[in-house]
Parts: C-alpha cells; sequence; structure tokens
C-alpha cells in the first residue's frame, strides 16, 4: 500500500483510509463525509489525527497511514504503515478491556483508561502493512 494522498478517503468496502506520513508539514482536512458524520485529518510525519464530529478517533506519533479502517461498539480493524515504530492511541469505551492482536498475533488484553483511551506501540517500517485487530470482551 501506500500513503493517502488525499489525505482521507472511503475505500470500495466502506472502510476509510487516511493518513500521509511523507508529508513534512501538518496537512489538515476537515468536514469530509462518511456515513452522516463529519471527519477531520491532521496528518505530517510527526502526527496523524482523526477526529469524528469533534470527538478524538485515532493518533499515532510519530505520523502513519492507516488503511480500512472500521470499528464500532465491538471490534476495531485497520492496517498501518510508517517510516518508524509508531505509539497509537485510540478512542473506546472507557474502563473496558480488549482483546489486541498485532499482524495476527495476540499480544494479550489491555484495558482503557477513565477517559476511554488505549494506547498501543506497533512496529512499521516503510512499505509495509501490520494489521491492528481490537476485541472488546
Amino acid at each position: 500500500m501506500a500513503v493517502i494522498d488525499e489525505l482521507i478517503r472511503e475505500e470500495e468496502t466502506g472502510a476509510l483510509s487516511f493518513g500521509n506520513y511523507n508529508l513534512a508539514v501538518k496537512t489538515k482536512q476537515d468536514g469530509f463525509s462518511y456515513n452522516g458524520d463529519s471527519y477531520k485529518i491532521k496528518t505530517f510525519n510527526e502526527i496523524t489525527k482523526l477526529e469524528k464530529n469533534g470527538t478524538f478517533v485515532y493518533e499515532s506519533v510519530p505520523g502513519t497511514a492507516v488503511h480500512n479502517f472500521m470499528a464500532n461498539d465491538k471490534k476495531v480493524m485497520f492496517s498501518v504503515e510508517g517510516a518508524e515504530d509508531a505509539s497509537v492511541t485510540l478512542e473506546l469505551e472507557p474502563e473496558k478491556e480488549y482483546k489486541v492482536h498485532i499482524d495476527g498475533v495476540y499480544v494479550g488484553k489491555m484495558s482503557t483508561n477513565l477517559g476511554g483511551k488505549l494506547n498501543l506501540s506497533v512496529e512499521l517500517a516503510p512499505d509495509k502493512e501490520v494489521e491492528v485487530v481490537i476485541e472488546k470482551q
């Protein structure tokens, strides 16, 4: 795969893809309409951040490209790529436990904090996607 040149797009599968870690300057797009919601993306080599209706959804440091992002109340799935290892933060349900799989490997159960944030580290390399699956217990 590759970075998302248009910053954010809906795929034929109905999933979202977003982010461009090759940009040297912070670039943003606001008001992207998807399934009746409004999304805002900020991305460049230092950070990628996605918001839905003004609420935090995804953030990575440094910046990443996210492919086929799909989320519901039970599961979040996406593939991520970047120039180097990244710290990823997702907004999920507060104080809940989730099973986390990275690249097909079960890495354990993780709990969200009081604010619903789940933090994980992903080992990345250019032009190699890593699949992330997070399932609510």
